[in-house]
């Protein structure tokens, strides 16, 4: 693959250097300057590293009958109605016109696949539900805890609508009966394979934007936690995924106990 079809094919793809350089583990001011075409001899294995992750087909794009579909990250839609659209064109509209069997998030106008949660996911999920549920009961709190699949529309401008795993909304009006209007106060999103770079990056920078006070990014391969705390921290802790962690909207009196789950 030359450098011309790696530019192109990253353009396709929707990447941007930086979450290129996540993908491929090249440091993002090697991976500006070898795109850029400023270095004119790159180490061979950065030119691997990126034509594997270019040419990964979990990538590719596919049509399913009329309605716009995503495969995976990245991938341009197809609306047979509209025509061709390309990733950041994408509305609320095109969102609520999917075919109710297609589950997907729509981030500035490009739709993401979200892959069936496995049971790992799920338990975690449901015990960190649990546990902030029956904090805000004890303490006959106003703030309100939900569990996906519940639609959050972050944005004014019509173009995103994600579904955070779990989240926590203290300003009711923001609860409307088809979704959640604006930021939560807290935000839990369990990371698969196929929403690292979701999680990680887009989310980050979407939950910041939107005014959630609290991101947790829990992962079950790496065994950990990352907590933010917006807007007054801009580096987020680490925990181990096992053990008590507190939750900073709570003022730090509930802690979640991830080792609940593992009896």
């Amino acid at each position: 693959m030359t450098l011309e079809q790696m530019r192109k094919r990253k353009k396709q793809l929707g990447y941007t250097n930086a979450e290129l350089s996540n993908l491929t583990g090249i440091p993002l001011g090697t991976l500006n300057k070898i795109l850029a075409g400023a270095t004119k001899n790159p180490r061979q294995e950065n030119m691997e590293a990126l034509e594997k992750v270019l040419n990964d087909t979990t990538y590719q794009y596919g049509y399913v009958s009329a309605a716009p579909y995503i495969i995976r990250e990245g991938a341009v839609v197809y609306d047979g109605e509209s025509g061709e659209k390309k990733p950041g064109e994408f509305t609320i509209e095109d969102y609520y016109n999917l075919p109710d069997d297609k589950r997907v998030e729509l981030i500035d106008g490009v739709f993401y696949d979200m892959a069936a949660p496995s049971i790992t996911h799920q338990i975690i999920n449901g015990s960190v539900y649990n546990q902030i549920t029956n904090y805000i009961k004890e303490k006959k709190g106003r703030c309100l805890p939900l569990v996906s699949p519940v639609d959050v529309k972050l944005d004014a401008d019509n173009k995103t609508m994600v579904q955070p795993d779990v989240l926590v909304v203290c300003d009711r009006e923001l609860v409307t009966e088809k979704c959640v209007e604006g930021g939560p106060d807290f935000v839990m999103e369990v990371v698969s394979p196929s929403s690292i770079f979701r999680d990680y990056v887009r989310k980050a920078g979407k939950y910041a934007e939107a005014g959630v006070r609290e991101y947790w990014i829990v992962d079950p391969q790496k065994e950990t936690v990352m907590v933010y705390h917006f807007p007054e921290d801009a580096t987020p802790s680490l925990y181990p995924l096992k053990g008590r962690i507190p939750v900073g909207i709570f003022n730090n009196e509930l802690e979640i106990d991830f080792d609940e789950f593992r009896d």
